[in-house]
C-alpha cells in the first residue's frame, strides 16, 4: 500500500443514533455491538480502513447526553468528549427530521472544537415522505457551518460510500498508522465480553442491561477447544436472578447465542462458562469503574 493520507474520524451523536451500525458497515466486519437500547457502547472502539492511498481510523464513542447522575454516564461523556479533541475529521450523526435537546448539546461541543464536521442524517430508510428532507437540511445550515451534509442509511449502507469519499478528502497527509489486515484496536478478550453483553442487552428489558457489564476471566486456547469463563457483574441481587432465569433458562440463551457467535469470530469450537456476581453499586463507583476496566 502506498499511503498518502490518514486520520482520526469521530463518529459523534446521542445515543442511539445508529453510530455503531455505521462504523460496522463501513468497516464491513461487526466491530461493535449493536441495539436498539441507548448507551450500548461503553467504550472508544478503533474502526480501521485501509483503502489504495489512506487509511482511516474510525473512532465509535458511546452517544453523549445531558444527564451525569452516575460515574458510568460521566465517564462515557468524558470518552465522547476526547474523542472530539483528538479527531482530524468529525462525523456527527442525527436521525431523520428529528432535531432533539441532545443534538443541540452535542453541536455546542463541536462548535467549540473546531474541527470539519460532516452532517450525516441517518434513518433516511424509515422516511414515509422523503419530501420533509429538503426543509429539514434548509434548517440545519442556518445552525452550523457543516462541510458537507449527506442524508444516509446506516442499517442499508446508502450513501455510505458517498460520505466515506468526503472524510477522506478531508484528511492530511500522514503515513499509514496500523498493518493492511488489522481491522480494529480491540483484542479477543475485549470482543468476546462484547459479544456476551450484546446477547445480555437483548434478552433483558429496561434498566437492567446499564447495570450489567462483562469480564472475561478465563481464555485457554489447545487444537481441539477454546475454554472461555466469563463473569457477568451486576449491582443487586435481584438483578442476578432476572439474568439466570427460571432454572437457569435466560442464562443458558444467552451463552448458547453468543458460545455461536465466538466460534464464528475465533473459527475454533468453543466451551463457555458464565457466573453472574453481584457488585454493588459498581456504574457509580469510580474505583470500581477503573477495576472492570473503565479507563
Amino acid at each position: 500500500m502506498n499511503i498518502k493520507k490518514s486520520g482520526f474520524v469521530a463518529i459523534i451523536g446521542r445515543p442511539n443514533v445508529g453510530k455503531s451500525t455505521l462504523l460496522n458497515y463501513l468497516i464491513g466486519e461487526k466491530i461493535s455491538i449493536t441495539s436498539p437500547k441507548p448507551q450500548t457502547t461503553r467504550w472508544q472502539i478503533l474502526g480501521i480502513k485501509t483503502l489504495k492511498h489512506t487509511q482511516i481510523i474510525y473512532i465509535d464513542t458511546p452517544g453523549l447526553h445531558r444527564e451525569e447522575k452516575r460515574a458510568m454516564n460521566r465517564y462515557m461523556n468524558r470518552i465522547a468528549n476526547a474523542v472530539i479533541l483528538d479527531a482530524d475529521v468529525v462525523v456527527f450523526m442525527i436521525d431523520a427530521v428529528s432535531w432533539r435537546g441532545e443534538d443541540e448539546m452535542v453541536l455546542k461541543r463541536l462548535q467549540e472544537a473546531e474541527k470539519p464536521v460532516i452532517l450525516a442524517i441517518n434513518k433516511i430508510d424509515l422516511l414515509k415522505d422523503k419530501s420533509e428532507l429538503l426543509p429539514f437540511i434548509d434548517k440545519l445550515k442556518d445552525k452550523f457551518n457543516f462541510t458537507h451534509i449527506i442524508p444516509i442509511s446506516a442499517i442499508e449502507g446508502k450513501n455510505a460510500h458517498l460520505l466515506e469519499e468526503e472524510i477522506a478528502k478531508l484528511l492530511p497527509e500522514g503515513p499509514q498508522l496500523y498493518p493492511d489486515n488489522q481491522m480494529t484496536d480491540k483484542n479477543v478478550r475485549f470482543q468476546i465480553a462484547e459479544i456476551i453483553r450484546e446477547k445480555l442487552i437483548h434478552a433483558t428489558e429496561e434498566e437492567l442491561p446499564y447495570a450489567t457489564t462483562v469480564e472475561v476471566e478465563q481464555f485457554e486456547q489447545s487444537d481441539k477447544l477454546t475454554n472461555i469463563g466469563v463473569v457477568i457483574w451486576v449491582e443487586r441481587h435481584g438483578q442476578k436472578v432476572i439474568i439466570i432465569g427460571k432454572k437457569g433458562a435466560r442464562l443458558k440463551k444467552i451463552g448458547m447465542q453468543a458460545r455461536r457467535e465466538i466460534e464464528k469470530l475465533l473459527d475454533h469450537k468453543v466451551f463457555l462458562r458464565l457466573w453472574v456476581k453481584v457488585k454493588e453499586n459498581w456504574t457509580d463507583n469510580d474505583k470500581a469503574l477503573k477495576s472492570l476496566g473503565y479507563e
